[in-house]
């Protein structure tokens, strides 16, 4: 009887065998990018009709690509064209926060959900699905960016005396209507781009408690991901407080689309300006001209203050202070910074390892509270430009405008430290009282880790 052997020579096997688990990988890492991607685009859409862009000449796809861009972390280029003897400068710097959130937790629970039901995760394939994703990521926003591109003309009031004005400007200074366009700038678009979505993953693999680490990086897991997850959390609340209270301002005191719009392009950088002065922090600004921050009336008035002097230089500083002299409700950010700061340094020592000591509790969340001010704050950045001016001298009163938002990093960053270092200390004093999982008597045997 002759056996015929049903193995076939190395050259000859299929080939989905190898494949198939690069293919696997492939489809997860395009899922998490094009979920990104439509979060994204969803809430930004959805702020841009709040907000009246709707109604736009033939460029809402365009200033919803922009968006979508700026969000991601790109740049975008204002232009503009008033004719031989007139001028337009434009200047836009800012992220619309409540964008990039949404496609930060979407794009990084995407990125982790296949490896949840994996024991320990290898290095290669961690890296394979990091690499998989950062190239289909800038892909997708490069071709996003080449949609980000428009032209508008700009109208400049409905008043008979503005119209008449510009009408003398085209007869006699050979002025066309003047327009204002975007573009996008393609080489710091993609550069931040990949800083935005490594961000995104280094993230989103320190702040989740289940997902396992390659066996190099588990020492980390105990020291790092209770304080990292616990800030996430108190971002999280913020931005939940902050949307309670612009619910409660749209349905009592009318504007519910502006407000609305706000909330969807722009309430992170309301909410974490808020908790960064609520800590003693401070930004400085200045808002000149009919245009402002789509903010609340207190934060407005005092960036249209000044510091007296009058000149170019002339910014309002923006901290507890100034706040509360405009309306004295300011003082309460006080207090709601110390009770959500508790909470989350309570919530890193439950989750913490039992034989954590104080000092270690205290150290852990002062460092990891003073990261995330240092990531948060420059991202709340704002700085918007427009101006036409006539033969070169000045600029219209009427027709320019400024808004800047700057914050005091290290400042900010200072007290994000002292205040991490006490709450941490009196959190971990706390959770003494707290039977924490993996935590048992000392007749027993030692204690076991923590989860």
């Amino acid at each position: 009887m002759v056996r015929v052997s049903s193995r076939l020579p190395t050259s000859a096997r299929p080939a989905a065998t190898s494949t198939g688990p690069l293919a696997r990988v492939g489809l997860q890492a395009l899922a998490a990018v094009v979920a990104g991607f439509v979060a994204m685009g969803v809430t930004a859409g959805l702020g841009l009709w709040a907000a009246g862009a709707a109604d736009l000449p033939g460029g809402f796809t365009a200033v919803l690509a922009a968006v979508v861009v700026m969000a991601a972390g790109g740049k975008i280029e204002l232009s503009g064209d008033a004719g031989a003897l007139a001028g337009t400068q434009a200047e836009l710097t800012a992220m619309p926060l409540t964008v990039t959130l949404m496609g930060a937790l979407v794009t990084g629970f995407c990125f982790l959900r296949p490896l949840r039901h994996h024991a320990v995760a290898g290095t290669r394939e961690l890296l394979l699905r990091a690499v998989s994703t950062v190239v289909l990521w800038l892909l997708a926003l490069a071709g996003v960016s080449a949609v980000a591109r428009h032209d508008f003309p700009l109208t400049i009031g409905d008043g008979d005396e503005q119209g008449s004005l510009m009408d003398i400007f085209g007869e006699l200074l050979d002025a066309v209507n003047p327009t204002v366009g975007f573009r996008t700038d393609v080489g710091p678009t993609l550069f931040y781009g990949l800083l935005w979505i490594l961000g995104v993953l280094v993230v989103a693999l320190l702040v989740s408690r289940r997902t396992p680490l390659p066996a190099r990086l588990v020492r980390y897991h105990e020291p790092v991901r209770p304080a990292a997850h616990a800030m996430l959390l108190l971002l999280l609340a913020y931005v939940a407080v902050g949307l309670v209270i612009g619910v409660v301002v749209a349905a009592t005191k009318g504007h519910a689309a502006e407000t609305l719009a706000v909330l969807l392009l722009g309430l992170p950088n309301v909410s974490w300006l808020a908790l960064g002065v609520g800590i003693g922090g401070s930004w400085e600004g200045r808002v000149d001209g009919p245009f402002g921050l789509p903010m609340p009336e207190v934060l407005d008035a005092v960036m249209r203050q000044g510091d007296g002097t009058g000149d170019s230089t002339d910014l309002s500083t923006i901290d507890l202070s100034t706040l509360a002299a405009q309306d004295g409700r300011a003082w309460w950010l006080l207090p709601v910074a110390a009770v959500l700061v508790l909470a989350a340094a309570f919530v890193a020592a439950v989750r913490s390892p039992a034989r954590t000591k104080l000092w270690q509790h205290a150290l852990h969340l002062a460092v990891a509270f003073a990261l995330t001010m240092l990531v948060v704050a420059p991202l709340t950045l704002v700085e918007a430009r427009f101006g036409l001016s006539v033969l070169g001298i000045g600029e219209l009163d009427s027709l320019g405008g400024e808004v800047i938002l700057r914050p005091h990093i290290w400042k900010t960053v200072g007290f994000a430290l002292l205040w991490g270092a006490f709450f941490g200390f009196l959190g971990g004093l706390l959770a003494t009282r707290v039977h924490r999982k993996g935590e048992v008597e000392s007749s027993k045997g030692p204690a076991q880790k923590g989860s």
